[in-house]
């Protein structure tokens, strides 16, 4: 006969959620909101803004971009405001610019290494696109270089 343990994890759970407002990103965002319930801790909402090479762009355009950034920024967090409104109001909001797989994994890194006592998992929208599936996709790369269990939701 095989014993199972009940006993809840010990400390709080801390969901990092990858957020573009895209149909799989409201899917991990549903999801985060739902494996919280009844358990304390939070959600962290992260937009990742990805700008590419800086090297090969004017000034100007950089300048261009980060004002779509902000105006993006803006209404993503109104937006996952929303998605959460009523269901979970225990999540906060970041953005921050990089690879977008590299930036997840340092915001739970560092909510780890605040919280030691603590579970950090990062939820993220499975991709469906073919190029995602040739070049890989972000949740692909955290799968293999996330030092903290990723939850990739169809």
């Amino acid at each position: 006969m095989c014993s199972m343990s009940t006993a809840e994890p010990a400390g709080d759970l801390f969901l990092v959620v990858g957020y573009d407002g895209s149909p799989p990103a409201i899917r991990a965002l549903d999801a985060a909101a739902r494996l919280l319930q009844g358990r304390s801790g939070r959600i962290e909402v992260g937009y990742i803004a990805h700008l590419p090479s800086l090297d090969m762009m004017s000034s100007g355009a950089v300048a261009e971009m980060e004002v779509s950034f902000n105006e993006v920024e803006r209404d993503l967090h109104a937006a996952a405001g929303e998605q959460l409104r009523g269901r979970e109001e225990r999540w906060g909001y970041e953005r921050r610019e990089g690879p977008i797989a590299d930036e997840l994994i340092k915001v739970a890194a560092g909510i780890g290494d605040a919280r030691p006592g603590d579970t950090v998992a990062i939820v993220v929208g499975s991709s469906s696109t073919a190029m995602h599936r040739v070049v890989g996709s972000v949740a692909v790369s955290l799968a293999r270089h996330s030092p903290v269990p990723v939850v990739v939701v169809p």
